[in-house]
């Protein structure tokens, strides 16, 4: 069907609004991931066996939290919709449960992260890598806490459409990040140099501050008035708790998925050596950065299909999955021809290792086909997030993930021999499994009546 001046129209609007909502997201997300590079960059001058700690340690703290931050998102859907429809007291209370969510979860994962020596070991790592992961992730304990409340007030002000506190307030702890990074790594100002445990440090100290500010920032500026209400018994009974987590909960095992397949991906280069592992950690965090402008989009495009749901414009929803698709999949073909063109250059600014160096330019390459597939898998998550829909993502990812990308990757890197770059491989055949998987499922979705694609909010 040709397409109309009026369709046109739509969709240049549709692009602006969805741009306008996303683009403080994105920055925001680089901001948080900005955290990870500035802490690998710095503690790479320490030395490459702590380069690999921090390789490990933080996938472990990406997919150890990946659960309570997908629980916190839960709200996604009930705070776009509850604003689509001009109901702010049930997007408030949405945010009071999130934040009782969010604390409740932070104590078993701290708990958690304190175990991550032994764990390590039982999973093959060499002892002194997991010996190193243990102390930096000891000293980053309070990001436990910290930041799932940080995620929990940035996903309510995006559901609402505010997305630029959360940039701004990202941006300021990012400069205090590398203030601290400096002072406790390399012992400036009279401290002394405390190397991968200063990096933890500095890392918890601005996961701290992070709610602490953007909380401060709602309250002076009078963000809540209109869609908050006061603690009461209501806040904490069960039945509403039921419904956030049979949103929630979806979400964070489609994120723990994921996650956890990196990580699974992670331990087998573990096997293979610490200049593997260090190169892996490079092109991870590479990849890992610029996924952070989709998973933007995604979040954006996830609160605009809710608003949309809200309004009752299913026509506007429909063109809004198109546009985001089209968003994160054009910034990662963007992405994967820079890595392509500046293999060789990238590598270099984290680390003067040759060895490192020449594997992560054989990487970079792979990944670019990689972040093609993962920029579209994330909107397409996000968008059904919106609809209310979280399962369909658990499910696309476990198959994937589990069902095609690892044992693609251990068959390419072990059997075959193809090493490294056959993990990759693997990871990135999977990874457009799933791309394709939730585009159809995107697309299926959209086309259902608005009545199924409300979310109850009591």
């Amino acid at each position: 069907m040709p397409t109309t001046p009026l369709d046109e129209g739509r969709t240049r609007k549709e692009f602006r609004t969805l741009f306008a909502l996303s683009a403080p997201v994105a920055a925001t997300q680089l901001g948080m991931m900005m955290m990870g590079v500035i802490d690998t960059m710095m503690v790479a001058r320490v030395g490459l066996a702590e380069l690999a700690a921090v390789a490990v340690a933080s996938t472990w703290a990406w997919s150890s939290g990946s659960l309570v931050q997908g629980m916190v998102q839960g709200m996604d859907p009930l705070v776009s919709q509850a604003h689509g429809r001009g109901d702010g007291e049930a997007a408030g209370l949405a945010l009071q449960r999130g934040i009782v969510i969010a604390i409740a979860a932070s104590i078993p994962l701290a708990l958690l992260w304190t175990v991550t020596e032994p764990l390590l070991l039982a999973f093959g790592q060499e002892p002194e890598v997991a010996r190193l992961a243990q102390i930096y992730m000891l000293a980053r304990l309070p990001s436990a806490l910290g930041f799932n409340l940080f995620i929990a007030m940035r996903q309510y002000l995006a559901g609402r459409g505010l997305t630029r506190p959360g940039m701004w307030v990202m941006f300021i702890c990012n400069i205090l990040n590398v203030f601290l990074n400096w002072v406790l790594i390399f012992g400036n100002l009279g401290v002394p140099p405390l190397g991968l445990q200063g990096a933890g440090l500095a890392t918890g100290i601005t996961n701290i501050i992070l709610p602490i500010v953007l909380w401060a920032w709602i309250v002076r500026f009078k963000l809540h008035e209109g869609a908050w209400r006061r603690w009461d018994a209501r806040s904490f009974a069960w039945p509403g708790y039921a419904r956030y987590l049979a949103l929630g909960l979806p979400v964070g095992f489609q994120l723990a998925l994921e996650a956890n397949a990196f990580t699974v991906a992670m331990l087998m280069v573990g096997w293979m050596g610490v200049a593997e592992l260090g190169a892996h950690q490079i092109v991870m965090n590479l990849a890992s950065l610029t996924f952070m402008v989709p998973l933007g989009v995604a979040i954006g495009a996830g609160a605009r299909a809710g608003n949309l749901i809200g309004a009752a414009d299913l026509p506007g929803l429909r063109v809004a999955c198109r546009v985001a698709f089209f968003m994160g999949g054009g910034v990662m073909a963007f992405a994967a021809v820079v890595f392509i063109v500046f293999r060789n250059e990238l590598p270099a600014l984290y680390t003067p290792d040759v060895a490192a160096i020449a594997l992560a330019a054989t990487l970079l390459p792979i990944a670019g086909a990689f972040q093609i597939a993962d920029g579209v898998q994330v909107v397409g998550a996000g968008l059904l997030r919106g609809m209310g829909r979280p399962m369909a993502g658990a499910i696309v990812n476990l198959v994937g993930f589990y069902v095609i990308g690892l044992p693609l990757a251990y068959l390419l890197a072990f059997p075959l021999e193809m090493g490294l770059t056959g993990i990759w491989w693997g990871l990135a055949a999977g990874l457009g499994g799933v791309a394709l998987t939730l585009v159809g499922w995107v697309t299926r979705t959209s086309r259902r009546p608005l009545n199924e694609l409300r979310v109850a909010s009591e």
